[in-house]
């Protein structure tokens, strides 16, 4: 399943999200909340399997042995929580992951593919601006003009 589309949601006082309905038996066999590589302004939600897969996939482009390996490794683990859905279809997102990332009560749940994206309202609507001028610029510089 690819995930599309932004949802508006607010946590509740326990910190738990509501995963969109139409994903949640996607995630029945468990959830992975994360940080991301490229920004520490959102959470990355996936599906168990499938963060294993993603994780495996950078890792086998370094030796197992090499300072870089244990670095992204690290990275990855320890920024990671197994997390399960609730009878309600939410996920209780830990105090650390929120800190790291600075969201708020007000977040969007955005699609990015192969995961879910947790960002803060506020946050989401500055960068969300700013990525059809980034896609133009991007696709132009690969040769395929807008």
């Amino acid at each position: 399943m690819t995930f599309r589309g932004s949802f508006d949601y607010t946590l509740d006082s326990k910190n738990r999200l509501t995963i969109p309905a139409k994903f949640r038996a996607t995630f029945a066999d468990g959830i992975v909340l994360a940080l991301r590589h490229d920004t520490q302004s959102c959470i990355s939600v996936w599906r168990s399997n499938e963060f294993d897969e993603y994780v495996t996939t950078i890792l086998s482009s370094f030796h197992p042995l090499s300072d870089d390996f244990a670095t992204v490794n690290r990275f990855y683990n320890s920024n990671s929580h197994e997390i399960e859905l609730d009878s309600a279809g939410r996920v209780m997102v830990p105090a650390r992951l929120l800190e790291q990332t600075g969201l708020d009560k007000e977040v969007v749940v955005a699609g990015a593919g192969q995961c879910l994206e947790v960002w803060d309202r506020v946050a989401w609507s500055d960068h969300s601006g700013t990525l059809a001028a980034a896609v133009k610029r991007i696709t132009e510089q690969l040769g395929h003009p807008a």
